[in-house]
């Protein structure tokens, strides 16, 4: 069944393919309506893929706040009890990065590999830009600095070099704006999101992490930026970092990025 009654939280979920089992974590704002999804990329193809909507967002419930980091792993922790997978591999983006994090720390039986991708630690390891600021911009100067921020090589000069793939990319932002749910509830779930976002800490605690790790970022990133990502990889153990061609969307921008992740999660 999509909907799964936790207990204190109702969330949403999918589940498809065939392969190794991997729950995938999304990202700010995440919702399964959205598409392309998870399940039409190169994952879907190689592995038994488990996607949900966090707490707040998508079809899942919105309870009432706040929100702790350790809410979002908890509710992934039930959720992978409830559908009888009792360890699997775990690939958390953005947002969902850091839900990961939290989740493989509090429960490291469940997490048998685990990729990281275009996220941070926080605490002295670096926080993601805080998306707060975006919410106090309007119209077009909130797109503008939503894409400088998601691709850093997105400057005035370029802007003016590439004038015609910059109006498609703020044609495209326009457009997913204006598809996002706009009921009250959702409202309410995004910003209980973000302020949990802004609490993200685990940076004393990465040194707990014992899985086999890859953490992935894009280079051109003014979000998760990459020092952020090379700092989470000197406290790991043993953990691999691998940086592609591309700002926070690095995954769509560089098609090495999913061969690597793939390889992973295959050994």
């Amino acid at each position: 069944m999509p909907t799964h009654d936790l207990g204190p939280i109702t969330l949403y979920a999918e589940r498809s393919g065939t392969g190794p089992r991997l729950l995938f974590i999304s990202g700010t704002g995440g919702d399964l309506r959205n598409k392309p999804s998870v399940f039409s990329g190169p994952l879907g193809t190689r592995f038994e893929i488990l996607a949900y909507d966090q707490r707040g967002l998508g079809q899942s419930a919105v309870p009432d706040g706040p929100y702790t980091m350790a809410d979002y792993a908890d509710d992934a922790a039930g959720l992978l009890k409830q559908v009888g997978w009792e360890s699997c591999l775990v690939m958390g983006v953005s947002f969902g990065g850091m839900v990961a994090q939290e989740l493989v720390i509090r429960f490291p039986e469940l997490v048998r590999r685990l990729v990281l991708a275009c996220t941070s630690s926080g605490g002295a390891g670096g926080a993601s830009i805080p998306f707060t600021e975006l919410e106090q911009l309007e119209g077009m100067a909130r797109v503008e600095r939503q894409l400088e921020l998601m691709d850093t090589r997105w400057n005035p000069e370029r802007r003016l070099t590439h004038q015609a793939e910059w109006q498609m990319m703020v044609e495209a932002m326009t457009a997913y704006g204006r598809d996002g749910d706009p009921s009250s509830a959702r409202a309410k779930g995004s910003a209980l999101q973000l302020e949990a976002r802004s609490h993200h800490d685990t940076w004393d605690r990465l040194g707990q992490i014992s899985c086999p790790t890859l953490i992935c970022a894009g280079r051109y990133d003014g979000i998760a930026p990459p020092e952020n990502s090379e700092r989470m990889v000197s406290r790991i153990p043993g953990a691999a970092l691998e940086c592609f061609e591309g700002g926070h969307q690095f995954l769509w921008q560089d098609r090495r990025a999913f061969d690597r992740i793939n390889e992973f999660l295959s050994e």
